[in-house]
């Protein structure tokens, strides 16, 4: 039996990304209308650290944010590094997301301060980072090395202050967490490398 997919031109794998990339910020920005209506109710589904019961929001978590502001900020770098991680694969994009997000989750749950709340899609942000820097490299491509360094030029400076322990109501924990959990997923979800060309003489 073939494969339907296999046929995908570029313009249809584009095309499924955005459709999904799309999707994903509508359902962030929907959940936001729906916290503010309720007067923030969602932001309970952020992750307290160290308490049992907190576990099962270590994946709602990622899609809770605290304000507009906050979703803002998360909207215009989710799209475009989801959008171009999702290019090589909408199945491979899925698996990624998810490793980065139950890893970025449980390691917030364990180490970050006491009587702290911690939602928001910067994490998987961080981990897309991470996926995209190294992907290229790990798998031998020369379009994802390509893509690596565009990323690291346009947002490698907000990458590295969003590390910084010092800024106030920031997790550097969880974007740390979530960008070693997108490293990790580059070599996990790896595909084949690209095979060299035959020696002819």
């Amino acid at each position: 039996m073939s494969n339907p997919r296999a046929g995908w031109s570029q313009g249809d794998r584009a095309l499924a990304a955005g459709k999904l990339m799309l999707a994903w910020v509508a359902l962030l920005w929907l959940l936001e209308v729906v916290d503010v209506a309720t007067g923030h109710a969602l932001d309970g589904f952020g992750v307290t650290p160290r308490d049992a019961s907190e576990l099962v929001d270590v994946v709602p978590s990622s899609f809770i944010h605290f304000g507009f502001a906050h979703l803002a900020a998360n909207t215009v770098p989710l799209l475009v590094l989801g959008f171009l991680a999702a290019l090589a694969g909408l199945r491979r994009f899925l698996l990624v997301c998810a490793l980065i997000i139950v890893v970025d989750g449980l390691g917030v749950w364990l180490i970050a301060p006491d009587h702290t709340n911690t939602a928001g899609a910067s994490g998987v942000i961080f981990g897309l980072f991470g996926f995209l820097l190294v992907s290229g490299f790990v798998e031998r491509r020369p379009w994802g090395v390509l893509a690596g360094v565009l990323v690291a030029a346009v947002w490698g400076g907000s990458i590295l202050a969003g590390l910084a322990p010092t800024q106030s109501g920031v997790s550097w924990q969880g974007h740390l967490l979530g960008l070693l959990a997108g490293v990790a997923a580059a070599f996990v979800f790896r595909r084949d490398p690209a095979a060299p060309p035959a020696l002819t003489r």
